[in-house]
């Protein structure tokens, strides 16, 4: 619900079994229009009709009343007729439909009563004919936003219908307009027609059949509010006089979203090429900013946003919070921040720009003169002599916070010993939220819960060691595709903006910050922001998401880092919450920043308050204290982008040789651990007639699938992995590293059978090679089976995957290589390498496929890795962290594929299906996956009993009230003596395209280099970004990670667990949580991974917190109880839950 632009592709849930026919009579539809009307559920999904939720009186109105939404209305004459004046009687004053087709004789009916309409569509053989004034007002709402074609309606007829219409998604006027009663109509709106795209525009605007100019020189400031594309197809010299207020009191801004008149376009299309029509086209677009509301007294609908007074357009919305609120050395920071304040406090503003600002691309940080800067702000992936760990995916599949502590230690002690201050990792965006999403195998899991969890420990060691953990990416950040409009262009779509994840309120809290919450109270120096746009604002200069959320409700007191471009603008960023711009130049080797210079000449001419850059600061080197970095640096001594001993100290320009690696070698102890994952993360999917463990015996074994050995390129043959040759160890982009070896399961079984059996092997990796597998296959004891699916970053493209994959099949024919082999050897075992799920519906329950294990992306002991497990050297105990689906449809999720917002507009994401994903949406379909999230056999059996519950004294739960102290003055206070501020030339050599925070010119605009210099400052500094007063702390803050009471423990659950098999094995006891209403069937809220010798039994026990146990209140913003009954389950996955308990109420 956080958007109203939902893709024309939308689907919803069909409420009844079966495809849905749209040609049943209408007394059928009209049956079941009134069976939703009297039932009223609180939300019914379907292809015909949706009764959302009552409303509360946010509306003011009776919370009886009910909002309609139709994805499609669209049957017969009789039916609208019939269904029109039942949604009358029923005061129904929303409809919210994908597609709703009225005739205009209707509008007397719905026009007084509707709120709002997603797409309306006036059929315009009827358009006009009708009088609307005298319908009766029993429910006069403003019906402010239609969202779909008005067309041919005379404009007296549009306003007399829809008395207090504001927005319109599409407007196509009659030429022949009846000019004096529009103006007479219009003058009755207090803000204007907000109109999104006009295809006709030219008629509207400048048809030279449009005689009166006097008439609309004196109306378009009112009737077109802001326009999103406006095609002027005729008279386009005559701009100045078609728009004569452009550039003067109409074209005015009140604060970052807010705007009267024409005041922003995102394109502005005009056939002419004078010149006077490509300035006024630039000085509408040069702003950047987007304009999303209307001001006024109008009715707001977004009710899972707490703000007033407003009317979102079309788009969803993110509304300003300012100012950035400022660190406060709370929890453990407090001796961090004392040292930092105290370090910042004898800092220069030069020294202040240059800690916050990147020193450009492909650079190496130079020693300048009385400058303060961080070692490294990368991960060695490209050094040498470093492991390369298995990816975060499988760590989620052990289910072992103690696993999780140990490879995020490791790879701390790694990152330290090359000098870098600060890992770009963990990840817990993206989430998971779709199953072919590229980058989700650098995270844990599409469960907030199960990520959280391990993301706690992972920060924990990597800062234990020594090493600020930068968790990322924040937030919303689900698809590879559109993320970057410059990547996007490069695969052919048109667009100028990234894509925008819509999410509701409630959705954001219970699942996309849950574990960046968890982050946030684990300590976490950094957090790196998103690519993407978060409700129609970027994620780096976003102030809701950034300054309300992170900074405000989670308290959090480190840095806020840019991902590698994802910088849009200066000022707005810095005030937004932005600390630090990485790598620091606009795009990349520019030699240009939007902070570096123009940062420093933003503090000196009093733009950005000087607090705001020391708060930025002090939270760098709070985080800098806070691991021990003064006491753990050691200097770089390695080179990121080349392995040769000297090379040019500056990459990509002149530069001097100079020694760049010294090849230390820093992975320690670290094969054993990363072998131990590898095979702890394995899942054990089916074992029939106990295929599994191999004996030993098998005189025949043929090994099959490319996957199985090496790639011909050499384990490092494709740049950052992107390829898929070979053994699938890693996915591809900037999350990866070099292999320092690579053992694949050829080689690990290979030799295993040649040294330990008396039997013989064959290895056929050519999957082509169809009559030699057959051969094989047919004389063979045992026939192993590697197959695999990959992902990666969206800068590459492998196979035509374009980072996220173009299905959920397994690639190289696989799905064809199991059949074919298990067609002629009745022992098939096959070993899936891949990111995520795949479809194995194809072959699954074949009677010969004798055992299926997933393996996912196990680092450099791949192959030991799966060898253990095969030859029962080490008994499976992972767990999927994900659903194996029946069916891609299953899942409930899709990518965007295409620009679904206009030519150039920002795609928009709507995640309608809120905090139903993966299998809370399997359980909401009721739909049986083929293997259940949480699901994973052993060579052993486990039972279950015992289960009890007991409650703890913990105290009611304290909204957080007060307010902060005033933003801290640190001294130094800038000067605005440029000259001060001015390159040392003769003191320093100026290296090219490096960013300084230096001025080149006593002349702040000519230092400058933007082009929008000296505009005023309320053009784009928001309302409040300055103000260092004392601000409200929220309900749900108070401490790192959110308000204090969430952590109290209500409920102690504990249960036996005893191993009823002869080998000793690990078992993953889960505990899941019904809330009641209309939440998820259950969700996963404890777990822990027990090893139980052979006839032993363990005791799991888990804690329930406050937060497990609450849902997100939207009008309260704060968790609230959840709303019950709530009963606790426990059972070794999500489908299998033998134990349960009704908890009283708390």
């Amino acid at each position: 619900m956080g958007s109203f632009n939902r893709a024309p592709d939308s689907k919803e849930t069909a409420p009844l079994t079966g495809s849905p026919s749209w040609d049943l009579p209408a007394e059928i539809w009209l049956q079941v229009l009134r069976y939703l009307l009297v039932k009223r559920p609180e939300q019914q999904h379907g292809n015909a009709l949706v009764v959302l939720q009552p409303l509360s009186d946010w509306t003011g109105q009776d919370s009886s009343n009910n909002r309609l939404s139709s994805q499609v209305l669209r049957t017969n004459r009789a039916f609208y007729q019939a269904g029109i004046e039942l949604l009358y009687r029923e005061n129904v004053f929303e409809m919210n439909g994908d597609d709703v087709w009225v005739l205009p004789n209707f509008l007397s009916r719905i026009g007084p009563n509707i709120a709002r309409i997603r797409h309306l569509r006036l059929d315009h053989r009827n358009a006009g004919h009708e009088d609307c004034r005298g319908a009766p007002h029993r429910h006069p709402q403003e019906i402010v936003y239609v969202s779909g074609w008005i067309r041919d309606l005379w404009v007296d007829r549009l306003f007399e219908c829809f008395p207090t219409l504001r927005s319109l998604e599409t407007l196509s006027i009659a030429v022949d307009l009846p000019s004096r009663k529009m103006r007479d109509s219009v003058a009755r709106m207090e803000t204007g027609l907000y109109v999104k795209e006009s295809g006709l525009a030219h008629e509207l605007c400048v048809a030279k059949q449009m005689q009166d100019r006097v008439l609309w020189n004196e109306l378009h400031g009112q009737v077109l509010f802001y326009i999103n594309k406006l095609g002027i197809w005729r008279a386009a010299n005559s701009l100045d006089q078609w728009f004569p207020k452009l550039n003067a009191n109409v074209y005015h801004g009140v604060g970052e979203h807010g705007a009267y008149g024409i005041f922003s376009t995102k394109e502005l299309e005009i056939s002419s090429s004078a010149q006077k029509q490509r300035t006024a086209a630039h000085f509408l677009t040069a702003r950047r900013l987007q304009v999303d509301f209307a001001e006024g007294k109008v009715s707001h609908w977004n009710r899972d946003l707490p703000f007033s007074n407003t009317t979102s357009g079309p788009l969803a919305f993110s509304p300003p919070k300012y100012p950035s609120p400022w660190a406060s050395g709370s929890g453990e920071w407090a001796d961090a921040y004392a040292r930092a304040r105290d370090f910042v406090s004898q800092l220069t503003l030069l020294e202040k720009v240059n800690l916050t600002t990147g020193v450009g691309y492909l650079r190496l940080p130079l020693a300048l003169a009385q400058t303060v800067v961080l070692n490294a702000m990368y991960l060695p992936g490209k050094a040498d002599y470093v492991s390369a760990f298995p990816a975060g995916v499988n760590v989620a599949a052990t289910w072992s916070r103690g696993l999780a502590y140990a490879r995020g230690e490791a790879m701390g002690v790694e990152h330290r010993g090359k000098g870098v201050d600060v890992q770009l990792g963990p990840v817990c965006g993206p989430l998971g939220r779709i199953p072919e999403g590229g980058r989700n195998w650098e995270g844990f899991s599409p469960d907030p819960y199960l990520t959280g969890a391990l993301i706690d420990p992972t920060i924990r060691g990597i800062q234990d060691a020594g090493v600020i953990a930068c968790t990322k990416h924040y937030i919303g950040n689900e698809q590879e595709r559109f993320r970057q409009a410059p990547e996007a262009r490069g695969y052919g779509f048109n667009i100028t903006e990234s894509l925008s994840s819509n999410i509701d309120d409630k959705t954001m809290h219970e699942l996309y910050l849950w574990p960046f919450a968890d982050a946030v109270r684990a300590g976490t120096g950094a957090i790196m922001c998103s690519y993407n746009q978060i409700n129609n604002s970027y994620g780096c200069q976003n102030s809701y998401s950034l300054n309300y959320l992170l900074k405000n409700e989670l308290d959090f007191q480190g840095f806020v880092m840019s991902d590698w471009q994802a910088q849009h603008s200066g000022v707005g960023d810095i005030l937004a919450g932005l600390d630090m711009s990485m790598p620091g130049d606009t795009t990349f080797l520019t030699g240009l920043s939007f902070w570096g210079t123009n940062l420093t000449i933003a503090v000196a001419n009093g733009t950005v308050p000087e607090w705001r850059l020391d708060d930025a600061c002090v939270r760098i080197m709070s985080a800098f204290y806070l691991v021990g970095r003064d006491t753990t640096q050691v200097p770089i001594n390695f080179d990121s982008w080349t392995k040769n001993t000297f090379a040019p100290i500056h990459i990509a320009v002149e530069s001097p040789i100079g020694l760049v690696n010294e090849h230390v070698d820093v992975r320690e102890d670290h094969a054993g651990l990363i072998r131990e994952i590898g095979r702890a993360s394995t899942v054990l999917l089916k074992n029939s007639n106990n295929a599994l463990p191999l004996s030993g015996n098998e005189r025949q074994v043929a090994v099959f699938g490319e996957d199985a050995g090496s790639n011909a390129y050499g384990a490092n043959g494709c740049p950052d992995r992107g390829c898929n040759n070979g053994t699938l160890a890693m996915g591809w982009g900037s999350g990866t590293a070099d292999f320092p070896y690579l053992i694949t399961p050829e080689q690990a079984i290979q030799n295993y059978v040649v040294t330990q059996t008396t039997g013989i092997i064959e290895v056929v990796t050519a999957q082509g090679a169809v009559t030699q597998i057959q051969s094989r296959a047919a004389q063979a004891d045992l026939a192993l089976v590697f197959v695999n699916a990959d992902s990666g970053e969206g800068y590459i493209s492998v196979d035509g995957n374009e980072g996220d994959r173009k299905n959920l099949t397994l690639w190289k024919q696989g799905d064809d290589l199991i059949q074919n082999v298990s067609a002629l050897c009745n022992n098939t075992i096959v070993v899936m390498h891949t990111v995520g799920p795949v479809l194995v519906s194809d072959w699954y329950n074949n009677d010969n496929v004798t055992a299926i294990l997933w393996a996912g992306l196990p680092g450099q002991e791949s192959g030991n890795a799966i060898l253990d497990v095969l030859y029962g050297h080490y008994n499976p105990g992972g767990k999927l962290p994900f659903t194996f689906g029946p069916t891609r449809e299953s899942y409930g999720t899709d990518l965007l594929l295409e620009p679904n917002n206009g030519q150039f507009g920002a795609p928009q994401d709507d995640f309608d299906e809120g905090v139903f994903i993966d299998y809370r949406a399997f359980d909401r379909m009721n739909i049986t996956p083929i293997y259940e999230f949480g699901f994973g056999l052993s060579y052993t059996t486990f039972e279950y009993s015992d289960l009890v519950v007991t409650p703890q004294n913990a105290g009611p739960y304290v909204p957080t009230s007060g307010t902060t102290s005033p933003a801290p003055s640190l001294g130094n206070n800038a000067s605005t003596d440029y000259s001060q501020y001015l390159f040392p030339n003769g003191t320093i050599d100026r290296v090219s395209n490096y960013i300084y925070p230096y001025l080149n010119s006593t002349d702040p605009a000519a230092a400058s280099a933007d082009p929008e210099y000296g505009l005023p400052t309320s053009e784009y500094v928001p309302a409040g970004a300055t103000e260092g007063t004392p601000q409200p702390l929220l309900p749900a803050g108070g401490a790192p990670g959110g308000n204090p009471g969430l952590w109290d423990i209500l409920y102690t659950v504990s249960a036996t667990i005893r191993n009823t098999g002869s080998l000793q094995g690990d078992e993953v006891a889960q505990l899941y949580v019904s809330l009641g209403g209309d939440e998820p069937a259950v969700v996963l809220r404890g777990f822990d991974r027990l090893t139980i010798v052979s006839g032993a039994s363990a005791t799991f026990t888990a804690q329930l917190t406050r937060r497990d146990l609450s849902t997100w209140d939207t009008v309260s913003q704060n968790w609230a109880p959840a709303p019950g009954p709530v009963t606790v389950y426990v059972g070794s996955s999500s489908r299998n839950l033998p134990l349960s308990s009704t908890l009283p109420s708390y």
